[in-house]
């Protein structure tokens, strides 16, 4: 299945900035490293072109060379991501208020923000029961098939909507799964009426999932969402609307933190 369409890339991008970064996402998303050649196939790229990159960022210490000639990210990279982690504001301000929410205190709570047709989580607070998905730092799902992708689509217009969709089908993870962008819009305006998102199992089996959006001081599209998943067996109605308010309670009070105007604030 074709993924949602990426937007347009920005003009005027240096090639060789470019093609790094591909490799770097090559590297990134791989679970075994990679060769050379099939890192060139996965970015239709001649081997020339990858050799010499490669050659650059094992010597940078971004990617790292195998004795058997594969390549993994390097360790360079984790300091990137720890400098990311201090001069985050919504990491943050995550970090700060995930385990002050009552109602979530037991349960596994993430941050995501929406990168192309992905949400990729930067922060996981572990609950006391084990999850059907083991949501790590970094980890990548489609949008539409979750509950903070959904929060964040909901920000935007239909129209922005239509376009980064297109025509394709949606990818679905289970037998669950939308799969078809007219079922998604109808969610989406669900989910602008109620202020929060489901994912009904529709990420893992088994498993029901509820995200809030996040603001900042623009008010306007939400880059990032936080979202507390639970085993659906057992799930009471009860223990339903408490999850669904702390997710939204923790969503408001970093949104407050980031700058978004109050309830109170906002003009009438």
């Amino acid at each position: 299945m074709i993924p949602l369409v990426t937007p347009p890339k920005p003009e005027r991008l240096v090639p060789a900035v470019e093609r790094a970064a591909r490799v770097m996402d090559a590297l990134a998303s791989s679970r075994q490293p990679l060769t050379l050649a099939e890192i060139s196939k996965r970015l239709t790229l001649p081997r020339s072109s990858v050799h010499g990159l490669l050659a650059t960022l094992v010597a940078l210490e971004l990617a790292r060379r195998h004795d058997d000639a594969s390549f993994t990210i390097g360790p360079k990279a984790l300091q990137w991501a720890g400098a990311y982690g201090r001069q985050s504001d919504v990491l943050r301000a995550f970090e700060l208020h995930a385990d002050r929410i009552a109602a979530l205190d037991t349960e596994t709570v993430m941050l995501a923000v929406l990168e192309g047709p992905d949400v990729v989580y930067l922060a996981c607070r572990q609950g006391s029961r084990a999850l059907a998905v083991n949501f790590r730092v970094g980890g990548r799902f489609p949008a539409p098939c979750t509950s903070s992708g959904k929060a964040m689509l909901a920000c935007l217009s239909d129209r922005v909507l239509r376009e980064r969709l297109g025509q394709a089908p949606l990818p679905r993870l289970t037998r669950h799964g939308i799969g078809s962008a007219a079922v998604l819009l109808r969610q989406l305006q669900s989910v602008r009426r109620q202020g929060f998102a489901i994912d009904d199992e529709e990420t893992a089996e088994g498993m029901q999932c509820f995200g809030a959006a996040i603001h900042d001081a623009s008010a306007g599209d939400a880059n990032a969402a936080v979202a507390v998943s639970v085993i659906k067996a057992g799930l009471s109605a009860a223990r339903r609307e408490e999850l669904i308010a702390g997710i939204q309670a923790l969503a408001s009070t970093i949104s407050i933190e980031l700058g978004a105007p109050t309830p109170d604030s906002q003009p009438s």
